[in-house]
Parts: C-alpha cells; structure tokens; sequence
C-alpha cells in the first residue's frame, strides 16, 4: 500500500536518477549553506504556468509564493492570516530579493470567477469569491464595455497585474527598498497556448513582447 499516488512516486524516482543526480553537489550546499534566491515571483498556482518551468530555474534560484489568480492583497496589518504577505515579508526582509515579478497568465480561472461574480460559489464559504473580491473594482469597470468574453478576460489577467504592482508598494519595506533603487518591480503574463511570455512596461504599464537574441 502507498501513501502517495503512483504518479508522484514515479516523478520522485525520476528526479533522484535524474536531475538530483546531476545536482547533488547543489542541493547539498543550499541545504548546508541556505538560500540566497535573488528573485521573487508571485504566480498563480494553476498548474499550467509552473514559474520554475517557464523560466527554467534551477534549485534555490526563485522564491515562489503561489495563489489563485497572483494576487497580492494591500498592506494591512492587522492581527490576522497573510500567506502572501508573509513571503513577501520574508523575500523582502531576510532573503532581501531585488527584483520582485508579479506573474499572471492566460486563461486564469480565478480572474473568470472575478468576472463572473453571480456564479453558484464551490463552497458555502465561497473562499475564491471572496478572495477574487481583490480585482472586483476592475472587474466592474469592464462589465459594459463592448470587448467579447475572451478579450474581457486577458484584459483583466493584465490589469490585474498592474493592481497587484501597485499593491506591492504599499508595503512599506517594498516602496522604502524600491526608492533606494535596491528593489525592483515588475510584471509578466504568461500564455498557456503559444508559450509567450508578455512583459509589463513600468512606464506605461502596457504589455510588450521581450527580445529574445
């Protein structure tokens, strides 16, 4: 009997003959010496847009923190549960990351549920509407507008992302560290379908296709 499904267990058995083999020494020393990850992503933890993956990190490169739709929830301290400010807390404060990446991505589940507030919730605690109440504003700003459902919704993924950026800088180690020039912020939106990687533009806030040499 095993207490893991199959499919991991092979993946594990896979991963000890393959890369763990390749990287032994690696993982030896960030286990001895710690992590000294540079950069931070904060990512949906929908399956498809793994960070690691798309921009092919290796071990102890990124500190990921992922949750439905990217979301980064504004600076409120008071008393109560925050994951994602936590992580940040920690890459900012102890890790002390100088580039943080807020990274959306097509097809986002979470964003359709924003769009889509009137939907019969999962739960009786309705966990994602209320969580998906962050980018509510934005939602309604584009409810009236004549763009098709599909256009709706990577207008939102892409908004979303700038709210979340502007989120960020209401952390004050973020805005303090980002003033000094020792942190920088930025935006990406990832398409599932082709694989294409969009890049926020920090002056204008529109979304550009990297050169890739």
């Amino acid at each position: 009997m095993t207490h893991l499904p199959e499919r991991l267990l092979a993946g594990y058995r896979n991963f000890m003959a393959g890369r763990y083999s390749a990287e032994s020494d690696r993982y030896r020393s960030l286990a001895k010496d710690g992590q000294s990850p540079t950069t931070m992503v904060i990512a949906c933890c929908d399956s498809r847009a793994a960070p690691e993956t798309i921009f092919d990190a290796g071990p102890g490169e990124l500190f990921v923190v992922r949750n439905v739709a990217n979301l980064v929830p504004p600076y409120a301290p008071d008393g109560q549960h925050h994951g994602t400010s936590a992580a940040l807390e920690f890459a900012v404060q102890s890790l002390k990351v100088s580039s943080i990446v807020v990274m959306g991505h097509g097809r986002c589940g979470g964003i359709g549920a924003a769009l889509n507030p009137s939907a019969e919730p999962l739960s009786p605690g309705d966990f994602i509407g209320k969580w998906m109440g962050l980018v509510a504003p934005a939602a309604e700003a584009l409810s009236g507008n004549l763009m098709t459902a599909a256009e709706r919704q990577t207008a939102l993924e892409r908004i979303s992302i700038r709210y979340q950026v502007a989120n960020l800088r209401s952390f004050p180690c973020v805005k303090i560290l980002e003033g000094k020039g020792r942190l920088t912020l930025h935006g990406a939106w990832f398409d599932i379908s082709t694989g294409e990687l969009w890049v926020m533009n920090p002056e204008t806030g529109d979304f550009e296709r990297p050169q890739l040499k």
